[in-house]
């Protein structure tokens, strides 16, 4: 080694670590001689293999373990493309994921020449005094800290090589307008990489950004934050229909050195060990209810699985959801009693308000056909739900017209709409049976009826829905809008007594013209 620059035999001792990420961290900070970092004994079998006292907590160690070993198993050569490495990891409160994600970004920038990344949290505060600050804090410790520079103003948080300013990480804000910063990093023969922290925090919008960052090269990601909210892609990364692509690494602060047993057990006996405040704060779990969510998982968990029972006299009620827009469904919804499952709902695109009232109406016949009248039958009358409506009471068929935004009956709710997934909901928690998430059709419902999302009126005291129109927004994806959860609502418009047989038959109530277009003969 005898006439290299110590830049040059640090580069070749670091590329000892490239699928070695704890020795890394081992060997790239003063463990030995800087007191502030020595909170915990470096724990075995690592203590006897690095031969040092102080070092990453446990659940680190096998994190960085696990991270090298996903690594090894792709083996990048700097030209042929591997899958990403992405992990998710929901933990509880003050395990030290911030410090865990500060030395994530310096083994990718010292080990990756050419590396380019993306770091963002859940605030603009948590990104520049916790995120960026903690890289900050290491950048200076490490021996590599003469290779980059560190910069923290606002608007231009950046960790830059000094010689090759395309090989960088910069700190963005994750609020949606600021999207297209998340975009176009690519970097085919090194690594292209994002750290969401708070990362329940952060858009939908956001995650499907960074995916074309992921295409080329050894691309990574990683979200660390704690499980606030039952909706979102960190919620689906984690337990929900992305969880196959994610190595889901949950956390629970009670196995954690660092945190505070003594408070956690006054936690669980005051909460009970079961509890949201308890899952998200010490467990590492989402909650049975997002803190925004206004049906619980559990609960609709509970409705795929109980008995779906009906007698003679169980009320058939149907309701249609009618679609305002061209990639939003039209359904048709019917249920018998508390028996929301056996009937599967019916999801139209593209049809117009004709062609609906015809599936209405054979739908109608269908039951007829069974030997059961429809004792309610509650349409959408919004828009061009109206035209659905006219046409009904034009042929006889006396449907129910609903608006969402009308008058509601208990003031609790400030919407039509509020009232009837409030009903919806209670009927969920006591007795109602919908389909079970293993079908698809099952699981396309339990996301529409555990991700809506609410909030109060500014007075505090009426419960209000988040639009059709933001849940799209904030979800995306085919399935975000609730079309088939709206319709099942629908059959709580109102209530409605048991079938005495005289309820919307398949035949029209009065008939005041000489041809019914949707008659056999028509």
């Amino acid at each position: 080694m005898a006439g290299e620059s110590a830049d040059l035999q640090l580069a070749k001792m670091l590329a000892r670590f490239r699928h070695d990420p704890l020795g890394y961290v081992i060997f790239n900070f003063p463990w030995d001689s800087e007191p502030s970092i020595q909170l915990v004994e470096l724990p075995e079998p690592w203590r006897s293999k690095y031969k040092v006292k102080w070092g990453p907590d446990r659940w680190a160690c096998e994190f960085l373990d696990r991270w090298g070993q996903e690594m090894r198993e792709r083996n990048f050569d700097g030209k042929h493309s591997v899958a990403p490495v992405q992990f998710s990891v929901p933990s509880g409160h003050g395990i030290g994921k911030t410090t865990l994600s500060a030395w994530i970004i310096k083994f990718i920038m010292d080990t990756r020449p050419l590396a380019k990344g993306t770091v963002t949290a859940g605030t603009d505060t948590q990104l520049r005094t916790k995120t960026w600050a903690e890289l900050g804090k290491w950048h200076r410790m490490s021996l590599t800290r003469d290779w980059f520079t560190w910069n923290t103003g606002r608007g231009a948080m950046s960790l830059t090589h000094n010689k090759f300013p395309n090989w960088a990480c910069t700190a963005q804000t994750c609020r949606e307008e600021n999207s297209e910063a998340f975009a176009g990093q690519h970097t085919a023969s090194s690594t292209s990489f994002y750290l969401f922290d708070e990362a329940s925090q952060i858009p939908d919008k956001i995650y499907d950004v960074r995916q074309g960052g992921t295409v080329a090269g050894e691309p990574m990601t990683f979200d660390f934050g704690n499980p606030t909210r039952n909706s979102g892609r960190f919620f689906e990364n984690c337990v929900g229909k992305f969880k196959h692509r994610y190595i889901v690494y949950p956390i629970d602060a009670r196995t954690v050195s660092i945190t505070n047993k003594k408070l956690h057990q006054q936690w669980i006996d005051d909460h009970g060990i079961d509890s949201d405040f308890v899952k998200v704060r010490i467990l590492g779990q989402f909650p049975s209810k997002g803190s925004l969510q206004f049906i619980p998982t559990q609960d609709v968990i509970d409705a795929g699985s109980r008995d779906a029972r009906t007698d003679a006299t169980s009320p058939l009620i149907i309701g249609v959801d009618v679609a305002r827009f061209g990639d939003d469904d039209s359904v048709i919804y019917s249920r018998i009693g508390m028996d929301a499952r056996s009937f599967e709902p019916q999801r139209f695109r593209g049809l117009d308000t004709v062609q609906l009232t015809g599936r209405v109406i054979e739908t109608l016949r269908r039951f007829k056909a069974l030997g059961k009248n429809c004792s309610g039958l509650f349409v959408d009358g919004g828009g061009i739900g109206g035209g659905v409506v006219d046409q009904l009471r034009h042929l006889g068929y006396g449907p129910q017209e609903v608006h969402f935004g009308g008058k509601v009956t208990d003031p609790v709710y400030r919407f039509k709409v509020d009232e009837m997934w409030g009903k919806m909901r209670d009927a969920m928690a006591a007795r109602l049976a919908i389909a079970n998430d293993k079908s698809e059709g099952g699981q396309i419902l339990k996301e529409q009826l555990t991700q809506r999302e609410f909030s109060y009126t500014l007075m505090g005291n009426k419960i209000n829905l988040e639009s059709k129109q933001d849940m799209k927004e904030r979800l995306g994806g085919e399935y975000s809008s609730p079309d088939v959860a709206d319709a099942l609502a629908l059959t709580f418009a109102q209530d409605v007594a048991a079938d005495n047989g005289f309820g919307v038959s398949d035949q029209p109530l009065q008939v005041q013209h000489e041809y019914d277009p949707y008659s056999d003969e028509g």
